[in-house]
């Protein structure tokens, strides 16, 4: 009898259905919870200080104007009594450099608390989460009220909240575009609708911007649109200041009644209350680590310090703190990094501070006629020109006029010119020499202007004399 083979089923098994990931998780409501605190006093204060400043100095007057005046159809800015014009941007730009190394040197040595007390993002929020409370009430209150259906007294509600978003994005745009603009001019327009159509365009657009991210988006353009939330953790090290939840003082967490020895049932200080959470304004857990999404403002640690004083527990279980300290090693404050940020920091300051107080106060352009040269009637070489001379002061001033670098050169024009605070002179004048003096060519004229009422205004600009071939 023969062996039989055994049959085996080959059939490839049948293949699971792919699963269906979902790469967009829907955002949900923040409810920020009431709260005080050291830092919370500390972000106010300094929250008030920047509303007084940007909502104040746009009302100061300096010198027969607004102190602080973006004059685009004049080019000339105006700050504190110093005149600036499209030719000192250069001093823009370097203080936009030294903007961004401030703010490098303050990630590195404290982490994103730019973020959480000074960013106009934040603060605005903060201001509109209290708008919130003050006319839906508290975080369990507003939850509740955004379940319940609408009726009347909700519909009032929403209405006032929006009020007065709409309100404070409003004064925010109009104190935007009153630096741009002279605000004790446009607001009378406004009200007598005689404003510039471009005006009325960048309030409203600065309202709804106002409006909508400190309104609406809030968290989401800290985590998602700021590009200062991706990069900032690369200027971090384990020496850098972070707010950070302490496990080895927190673990394990669970309730417990007050009194109890929760150390004999494994229990750490963290009581699993999260307040924490209820109070953070991006909605994350600080116990689960640093996190992009971690704005730096502390709120956490008031709540959480709050709670501790409550239970008669010691304050910093969440702190300001290191990964060092927290690792239990020691924290090096001063390290060559920062100190690289702070020389740099340094010497841009002191090299803006000399440019700004050795910028002379009168501009000199020499425009030379298209015409390269002509022989007048006594046989003389003439070369015209035309001399732009701008007052950069926010003063009348007199300025006298003269020319040299070449032999027996002789100017024709104006000596003496009167240009009134900010204005532009087109001075035509003729420089001619001795063609038997010329050394060449073509040579180096120099023009020098001063004003005989402030010695320390001076400045001078070369141009080219032309004249016939010299054999």
């Amino acid at each position: 009898m023969s062996e039989q083979i055994p049959v085996q089923d080959v059939t490839p098994p049948r293949p699971k259905p792919a699963e269906t990931v979902d790469l967009y998780a829907s955002r949900e409501k923040i409810y920020t919870r009431a709260f005080t605190g050291l830092f919370r006093n500390l972000r106010m204060a300094g929250g008030a200080f920047l509303f007084l400043l940007y909502f104040g100095t746009v009302w100061i007057n300096w010198g027969g104007h607004q102190a602080v005046w973006w004059d685009l159809p004049e080019r000339k800015f105006y700050i504190f009594g110093a005149t600036f014009w499209p030719q000192d941007f250069v001093l823009l730009s370097a203080l936009l450099i030294i903007a961004a190394f401030g703010l490098f040197f303050i990630t590195v040595f404290a982490g994103r608390v730019w973020c959480g007390y000074t960013c106009p993002q934040s603060v605005w929020t903060w201001v509109f989460m209290w708008c919130e409370k003050v006319t839906e009430g508290d975080r369990n209150q507003r939850m509740k009220l955004d379940k319940t259906p609408m009726s009347g007294a909700k519909l009032m509600r929403k209405t006032a909240k929006h009020g007065l978003w709409l309100l404070i994005g409003l004064a925010t745009g109009l104190t935007f575009v009153g630096y741009f603009y002279p605000i004790r001019d446009l607001i009378p327009q406004l009200l007598t609708f005689q404003a510039d159509e471009w005006a009325v365009f960048w309030i409203g657009f600065f309202t709804l911007a106002t409006y909508g991210n400190a309104g609406w988006l809030r968290e989401q353009v800290c985590i998602y649109m700021c590009p200062y939330a991706r990069f900032q953790s690369v200027m971090f090290d384990k020496d850098t200041l972070i707010v950070s939840y302490d496990p080895r003082r927190g673990e394990k967490r669970g309730p417990r009644k007050k009194g109890i020895d929760y150390k004999a049932q494994g229990l750490g200080d963290c009581i699993d209350c999260t307040m924490c959470v209820q109070v953070c304004p991006t909605g994350i857990d600080i116990r689960d680590g640093l996190q992009i999404e971690c704005i730096g403002c502390a709120a956490c640690i008031d709540a959480c310090d709050t709670i501790m004083d409550k239970m008669n527990y010691p304050r910093g279980l969440i702190s300001y703190t290191t990964e060092h300290n927290l690792s239990g090693q020691q924290t090096q404050l001063v390290r060559p990094r920062l100190i690289g940020y702070a020389m740099a920091l340094v010497a841009m300051m002191s090299v803006l501070a000399y440019a700004i107080a050795t910028r002379s106060l009168v501009e000199l352009d020499v425009l030379k006629d298209r015409v390269l040269y002509r022989e007048n009637e006594q046989g003389r070489i003439e070369n015209v020109y035309t001399l732009k001379i701008m007052n950069k002061a926010q003063r009348d001033l007199t300025f006298v006029i003269q020319a040299d670098g070449l032999e027996g050169l002789v100017y024709e024009g104006k000596q003496e010119v009167h240009a009134s605070a900010g204005e532009v002179l087109s001075i035509p004048v003729e420089l001619s020499v001795d063609p038997e003096k010329m050394p060449s060519s073509t040579n180096q004229v120099r023009f020098q202007i001063r004003s005989p009422d402030d010695e320390s205004i001076h400045t001078d600009a070369e141009s080219r004399f032309i004249g016939p071939s010299v054999r």
